[in-house]
């Protein structure tokens, strides 16, 4: 079930919104999720070179990176890909945070074991190894979790 906003700009013919909405309209959510998820990818690779260009400590460059590109993922994935919750923004974002996070790390432990267990495999397929495994886990958990709708109950 599709739980997307309708945007008034797209209504009143704005050229950005309607791109939005043709993305939107044609595209399955998986795919929606794949195309954010490479804008996610673009803005973390972009970030963290400016950052590393600019002198900051490589490892204080990527967690900055990765906390633009989850603010971008989370954005999009809200208008494009999965619509916005019934909740409030901020708690929304905290359940993408932790979605992300479990997502992240599970593609780093797999990342990890396959390079301990295997040390002849190309560090790059232990990579999209783990890549393949967060993906499905962020979107099913971000499609179970962070935009599923509040459960509302009636005052007693």
């Amino acid at each position: 079930m599709e739980r997307l906003e309708t945007s008034v700009a797209a209504e009143a013919g704005a050229p950005l919104p309607r791109l939005a909405a043709l993305y939107r309209d044609r595209l399955p959510a998986p795919l929606r999720f794949l195309g954010v998820g490479m804008a996610g990818l673009t803005t973390d690779m972009l970030i963290y070179a400016l950052l590393d260009a600019a002198g900051l400590h490589h490892l204080a460059a990527r967690a900055v990176s990765l906390l633009c590109a989850t603010f971008v993922t989370w954005r999009l994935n809200r208008a494009l890909t999965f619509g916005a919750s019934n909740r409030r923004q901020r708690e929304e974002a905290l359940r993408y945070g932790l979605v992300t996070l479990v997502a992240q790390g599970s593609s780093y432990l797999t990342f990890a074991a396959l390079m301990a267990l295997l040390p002849a495999v190309l560090p790059q397929l232990a990579i999209l190894a783990g890549a393949a495994v967060g993906t499905v886990l962020s979107y099913t958990g971000h499609s179970l979790f962070s935009f599923a709708p509040a459960v509302r109950t009636p005052a007693s």
